[in-house]
């Protein structure tokens, strides 16, 4: 059995983390100990491993519940998985696409001032302190993870 700071270091997590999954549902309530700390066995370790592997490929919690209720039903069908996994390859297909849009689009700036000059000449400041759309992002955010929310 392992305490949570063990469990943490065991995974590369931190500790924080871990309540975080707790309190999400993700990883299951661990016993108590007699002094009533959290104890962990190698199921919640197994466990913690698989989501950050799920984190590390930037999928949503909702996700990794999807997978996570796949993965405790070993004999049922895999089909809910790998259409999730569908849907996630077209989030990244589209971001990649928007980063591509968002590349082309700073290449252009970065060619309105070629050289280091007077502040008050720069044509990126200029640019940017124009009126008019806004770069490709249709919300006006940065472009971030593979999902919109």
């Amino acid at each position: 059995m392992l305490k949570i700071g063990e469990l943490a270091q065991r995974t590369g997590c931190q500790v924080e983390t871990v309540r975080y999954y707790e309190r999400e549902g993700l990883l299951p309530p661990p016993g108590r100990s007699q002094g009533n700390y959290r104890m962990y066995g190698e199921s919640h370790v197994e466990r913690l491993q698989f989501i950050r592997h799920c984190r590390a490929l930037d999928m949503t919690l909702d996700e990794i519940r999807v997978l996570l209720a796949s993965r405790d039903a070993p004999d049922q069908s895999c089909a809910e998985a790998n259409a999730l996994l569908d849907a996630h390859i077209g989030h990244v297909a589209a971001r990649i696409e928007e980063l591509r849009r968002l590349e082309a689009q700073l290449l252009d700036l970065r060619h309105r001032c070629g050289a280091a000059q007077a502040a008050r000449d720069c044509g990126i400041l200029r640019e940017l302190a124009e009126p008019g759309p806004l770069p490709i992002r249709e919300e006006g955010c940065r472009v971030g993870g593979t999902h919109k929310h």
